[in-house]
């Protein structure tokens, strides 16, 4: 089968979605409000292009000065006045749209392809083109005349647009590509997504992508359930047992987890869910290194919390055994962390994996109802790595059986299900563990009560309390 040649954007993950890049010599419509991104996603691959030794023509149907423009582009890294005026040429055609019409503009466009020897030509400001068009036909054809020439030169167009057009618009039929970036508020933060609306002749990831702008440019996370993760099959079983890094837990699942699995730990704050997480992290080695990926509490007071257990997260991590990935409440993007996890996997060699909190993570998310095939793609691109993840849940209740499961949907697509809850013993509170499952495997379904001595942390066996129902209604 032939493979279409590819123009490289250089954008972080824009690339990923495109499956290679743009198709050399095609044309694409790039759609979105004012300020969602346009300009500089296009700008931000006319400099990529040049680097690369291409040359660009940008053709402005627009008001705006060229000027004020790459004054703003010049406070983003990707910025090279060295390219200004050499490869990457700027062209306003305002002034020949209003004197002229479309027919000046294609006239005026042609003539710059020509002398420049363009590989890439972007036209900002499609709108003002299709304002001057009398019929839909003249719209069509302004564009059809841009694309001979352009595909005659070899040359990959980028038609900018602040106008939602419609998927039967007549600019929709006449290019190969319709790219769309938005913006919207979902609680009280701005989230930047793309989607790719057509790709004629070649594929894309599809669905909706989240993106940010910073002092670097645009860099885009495809969403994560999208790729295709991972060498292994996800469901490949391994007999290897790990410890959880507490003896008397070991004995209770049958010898340890099993390699590859994902276990969730539930329960209210202060029950020992992240003193359990740091003990089956303190069981990091140079062979299986692990990873930690903290949402609520830094590295630092891990560490402090770890030595008051009597676990030296400190000196495994000065030891390079032990990789902690902090992630402060300003990172919103959930697939950014999540990528950000896969590649600290791969580049430590990590074989085990803290997660805490998987609701916090959840939290991060911007989309209603996308919690479980994106933990799903997660947890399997762990399982293909060789990696045993282990994570915690906070519920709401304080004492007793907890009245609602957190997320019971995401509690079914662990492998193994560990609750921690206080009961009332007198005039003490006790943390208890009850096991709700360990996939493919024996365990020990008695209550034990949650200690800590000098010699480490310990279960131990106690009397009847009341049962959990895993089933019941999940909470936010």
């Amino acid at each position: 089968m032939r493979q279409l040649d590819r123009l490289q954007c250089g954008i972080g993950g824009f690339d990923e979605i495109l499956e290679g890049g743009l198709v050399a010599g095609a044309s694409y419509i790039v759609q979105g409000r004012p300020g969602s991104g346009k300009t500089i996603l296009a700008n931000q691959i006319a400099f990529h292009h040049a680097a690369g030794g291409g040359r660009v023509l940008v053709a402005t149907l627009l008001s705006e000065s060229h000027e004020r423009l790459l004054q703003f582009l010049s406070t983003l890294a990707f910025f090279d006045p060295a390219r200004v005026g050499a490869e990457i040429s700027y062209v306003s055609a305002f002034e020949t749209l209003e004197d002229e019409g479309l027919d000046g503009v294609v006239t005026l466009i042609r003539r710059e392809i020509s002398r420049h020897g363009a590989t890439v030509l972007i036209v900002d400001g499609l709108l003002n083109a299709r304002s001057r068009a009398e019929t839909q036909l003249d719209t069509k054809k302004f564009i059809a005349a841009l694309q001979g020439h352009a595909a005659f030169a070899g040359c990959t167009v980028l038609f900018l647009t602040s106008a939602r057009l419609e998927d039967s618009s007549p600019e929709h039929t006449m290019v190969d590509g319709v790219i769309e970036l938005a913006e919207e508020i979902v609680g009280v933060r701005s989230v930047r997504r793309m989607q790719m609306k057509k790709t004629r002749g070649t594929g894309a990831l599809g669905g909706l992508h989240e993106f940010e702008i910073t002092g670097h440019g645009i860099r885009v996370h495809p969403r994560l359930e999208s790729r295709s993760i991972g060498s292994r099959a996800p469901d490949d079983p391994e007999d290897r047992r790990v410890s959880t890094g507490i003896g008397d837990l070991d004995r209770m699942v049958g010898g340890g987890l099993p390699v590859g699995s994902s276990t969730l730990v539930i329960g209210a704050s202060g029950t020992g869910k992240t003193s359990m997480a740091l003990a089956f992290a303190a069981e990091a080695t140079r062979a299986e290194p692990a990873v930690v990926l903290g949402l609520f509490e830094t590295p630092p007071r891990l560490e402090a919390k770890g030595a008051a257990l009597g676990l030296d997260i400190a000196g495994l991590r000065a030891a390079g055994v032990l990789h902690p990935v902090w992630v402060p409440p300003t990172d919103q993007i959930l697939d950014a962390i999540a990528y950000r996890v896969l590649d600290t996997v791969r580049e430590t060699g990590a074989r085990r994996l803290v997660i805490d909190s998987i609701g916090a993570l959840a939290r991060r998310g911007s989309t209603e109802g996308r919690d479980v095939p994106f933990f799903m793609s997660l947890f399997n691109a762990l399982r293909s790595l060789g990696v045993t993840v282990f994570a915690t849940w906070e519920t709401a209740d304080i004492v007793g059986t907890p009245s609602r499961a957190p997320a019971p949907n995401i509690a079914s697509i662990t492998d193994n299900l560990l609750l921690m809850r206080f009961v009332e013993r007198g005039t003490e509170l006790k943390r208890v563990l009850s096991i709700v499952k360990i996939r493919h495997s024996a365990y020990d379904a008695s209550v034990h009560e949650f200690v800590t001595t000098p010699t480490g942390l310990h279960f131990r066996p106690t009397g009847p309390v009341a049962a959990f129902s895993p089933g019941a209604a999940p909470t936010a």
